[in-house]
């Protein structure tokens, strides 16, 4: 298997910040919290793992129900904030995605903290979710490695690979290479959870140095300069 995963937010789009404006209407009309709390991360972490914490640090229920009455209501919030935000498709992701579609034997995925329903929609607004037939999401897990994990099962399922077959994402058996591409130091060690090739980009809110740190075996300013990452998959 050679397989492209990507990250959503600060990697693919950036969204105008149209998540977090869901989440805080969702917070407000479920729980009463006027205003959310600037001590929960949100960049390169799992909705899952965001939404616990905020219950956690404003004293709301943090039970199973909790989390489904946020998730079914912040999913049907989520397409209105994105139409009413300012959001772009990053430089490099349409010319990426083709040249990655066009090489032969790779497949591409996403590895994100996105719900799968707030993947659809952030994707579908801005016509990139047709791409992508498999992926790991954050509606289970609260880490970034479990849903990298799970990403490699989805596309082990979609590939009717057998769970039994040896599996290295870093082409050590000369056929497997998994590659993760994101704007994060939580996507460059979801990555090494996984054997992956770690493709750095500072186009979310980041800074490159924060990333270098981290110690990705690729980092570029933006998509347009992926060229290494295609002829690596394809080596």
């Amino acid at each position: 298997m050679r397989i492209c995963f990507f990250d959503i937010d600060g990697t693919l789009i950036a969204s105008g910040g149209a998540g977090q404006q869901a989440f805080a209407e969702t917070f407000c009309q479920l729980f009463g919290v006027d205003q959310l709390s600037g001590e929960v991360p949100f960049a390169g972490r799992s909705d899952r793992a965001i939404t616990m914490d905020l219950l956690e640090i404003h004293g709301c229920g943090t039970t199973a129900k909790d989390w489904e009455r946020f998730h079914q209501e912040y999913t049907s919030r989520l397409p209105d904030a994105l139409k009413e935000s300012e959001g772009t498709v990053l430089p490099g992701v349409v010319n990426l995605i083709d040249q990655l579609q066009e090489a032969e034997g790779v497949e591409i995925g996403l590895l994100t903290g996105n719900v799968l329903a707030g993947a659809e929609a952030k994707l579908v607004h801005y016509n990139l979710w047709h791409h992508f037939a498999f992926g790991g999401y954050g509606d289970e897990h609260t880490d970034r490695s479990d849903i990298a994990r799970s990403a490699v099962d989805a596309a082990r399922r979609h590939l009717e690979v057998s769970s039994n077959d040896e599996v290295s994402g870093n082409g050590a058996n000369g056929n497997d290479r998994f590659a993760v591409i994101g704007d994060t130091i939580h996507d460059i060690r979801c990555a090494r959870a996984i054997g992956a090739y770690a493709v750095a980009v500072p186009t979310g809110l980041t800074p490159m140095e924060e990333l270098l740190a981290a110690e990705p075996d690729l980092a570029i300013e933006t998509l347009e300069e992926a060229r290494p990452l295609v002829e690596w998959l394809m080596s």
